[in-house]
Order: C-alpha cells, then structure tokens, then sequence
C-alpha cells in the first residue's frame, strides 16, 4: 500500500482527513481543533486511542447549552488526542481575554493542505488562527511507507505587536481494548510531581508531592490499574533525560510510544481517570490515561503558572517556536527503554 490522504465526513457534519500508509492510518478532525481522532495500528487492527461514551458532538446540529467554556470543552471531547493552546485547564483571564478551558486551538475549524503525496511518503500541513488571542498555529503530519512512524512537527506564531505569554501542551488520552491492566509505562522521567491542588475522587497522591518514578506512596505508577481499581489523578513527569514514554500491553504484544524535544515540552501531564469520578461528565463510566507532552505547569491555567511555576512560554512580538514530536508503535511484551528522536524504539 502506498501512503495516502483523504477527505471524509464523519456522522452528520464533521469533516475528517485520514492519512495512512502500510502500517498505520490517523483520522484527524478537521472541524474540531484538529484532533487525532483514531490512531489505529493496522498489524493488530488496533486504535490506541480512547473515545468517550457521549460521543462526538457535531456542530451544525442541535444547539449549545453550555454558559462556561469548561462544560463546552467537555461537550466537545470525543476522545482522541488534542493541541491544548494557549490555555491548559482552568479558564482565566490575560490582557483582557477571556482564556477558555484548555485554550482555544482545540475548539477550532482548521484548514489543511498536502504538501507532498507520493507512493513512499506523505506530508499534509494543518493550521489555524486563533481569534481570542493573537496566534496562528501550524502543523505537519508526515508518514513513510513501511514505517510505524506518524511524524509531527507543530509551529506557534505571536502575531502581537507585543509579548505573549502562554501554554502549549498534547494531549492524548488512551483506552480500551488496547488500555488494561496488561499494560506497564515507560519513560524518560524520572520524577513524578503531584498536583497541589487536585483531590480527585480516588487519588493516591499526595498533593504537591514529588516522587521518584515509578514509586508512589508504595505505587508502582509504571502498571496500569485494571478497569475495576478506581483511581483519578493528575500528576506531572519532569525530569527528562529524554523526552519520550511508552505504553506496552504485555498480553497483546503491541505498544504505542511517543518522543519530543524535552527542551521545548520539559513536562508530560499525567492523568488517570479510572471509573471513579461521578457526575458530570464521567459518570463513574470512564476508564482512560493520558501521558501529555507540556510546555508548562502546573495545568491550572495560564494565570496559576504565571503564578506559581513561571514556566509559560513568552513568544516576543512575531517569534515562533517549534516542536517535533512522534508517535511510534512497536511489538514487544517486555516493554521499552528508550525512543530516540528518530522514534527508534529500544525494546527491554
């Protein structure tokens, strides 16, 4: 099979573009914050990533209801793997605009163009600009034939005539049939760092702790709970050596692994939601993690970092910034102990 790309329409309204070659295939949601919807590995016929039980809300249908931008992201979350920018978590106010909940790029109709198709190879470039804030953001997706290997590479713009400050992270979120208690992390950190200030419904953590990974409070935070162990948390690995970790179901002999430049996303947040928060929106119904490359924490929002951390990121009048990352999946039983910045896996 050679590499290609396609436009879709999912369910009533959502324009959808699917690349893939031999191995994998991606559908990317062109009408909402340019998601990876699906990331489906084709040898075992496996999408890695988790959808939601509400499903996907289409935009021309219905009417919202939602007064606060937190309960219209939550609306708007089918799952899969979301660009959180220039906001993470709580919404806030900077210079005059309302920041929504995890920030507005993942709220956006972006527009796309191929940029090479070829039988070998395929290269398509997303983008979009923000309208609350004064931001273009841009991205390649690039795939090769006979490669497991989805490259990204992502370009944020101030187009301010003045300094901005903001938050940049990914945000995949992985579930069943891949996700079990099957399944042991890896990764570069190696420290853990709780959130000062989430409880959750059945968190292990201590609040504003820092632990070495994978000990926690006589955790091992490298298992994966079963469905029935009810757990939720939010977390954050630092530390990196490198910037990469995998997930390996030991039963299925399948992986899926990510690598970036650690110098620009020096954090991955870390968030167990194991059927245990109730009400809205997960409903003790949920069984997903997600392993978040970020620029910036804690994921409070822009104003709590400013306040806390100082580690946003402040792009000066017309700077860009660049990340490269990877998404690579692999066989293995034992798991992975390392990925370098080719998205080479080395196997245990």
């Amino acid at each position: 099979m050679t590499c290609r790309c396609a436009e879709n329409l999912l369910g009533h309204s959502m324009r959808s573009l699917v690349v893939e070659n031999d191995l994998l295939s991606a559908v990317i949601l062109l009408d909402k914050g340019a998601d990876i919807y699906s990331l489906v590995y084709k040898p075992a016929d496996m999408d890695v990533l988790w959808k939601s039980p509400w499903g996907m809300k289409h935009s021309s249908r219905g009417f919202d209801s939602a007064f606060d931008s937190q309960t219209a992201w939550l609306e708007a979350y089918a799952g899969g793997w979301q660009v959180l920018f220039p906001n993470g978590g709580f919404e806030n106010t900077y210079k005059g605009a309302r920041l929504g909940f995890h920030g507005e790029a993942s709220m956006r109709a972006w527009d796309y163009e191929i940029c090479q198709e070829a039988a070998d190879m395929l290269e398509v470039k997303l983008s979009t600009q923000l309208l609350r804030s004064p931001y273009t953001i841009e991205r390649w997706l690039g795939l090769r034939v006979g490669s497991p290997v989805l490259h990204i590479r992502e370009r944020i713009t101030n187009q301010a005539g003045e300094p901005m400050d903001c938050m940049w992270s990914h945000h995949p979120a992985f579930g069943a049939p891949f996700l079990s208690e099957h399944c042991v992390i890896d990764t570069g950190a190696r420290r853990l760092l709780a959130d000062d200030d989430y409880a959750g419904a059945a968190n292990p953590l201590t609040p504003g702790k820092t632990y070495d990974w994978p000990s926690a409070d006589e955790l091992d935070m490298s298992r994966v709970p079963s469905p029935d162990q009810e757990r939720d948390l939010l977390a954050y690995l630092c530390d990196f050596e490198s910037g990469w970790y995998a997930i390996t179901n030991q039963q299925l002999g399948i992986g899926i692994g990510m690598c970036w430049d650690a110098g620009v996303f020096p954090y991955a947040w870390f968030w167990q939601e194991i059927n245990s928060s109730p009400g809205f929106p997960f409903y003790k119904r949920c069984y997903v993690i997600a392993i978040e490359p970020a620029s910036s924490i804690p994921g409070q929002g822009l104003s709590a970092v400013i306040k806390k951390t100082g580690a946003q990121l402040t792009l000066q009048p017309g700077e860009s910034r660049e990340v490269e990352m990877k998404a690579v999946f692999y066989q293995s039983s034992s798991g992975v102990a390392a990925i370098n910045n080719d998205g080479i896996v080395q196997l245990k």
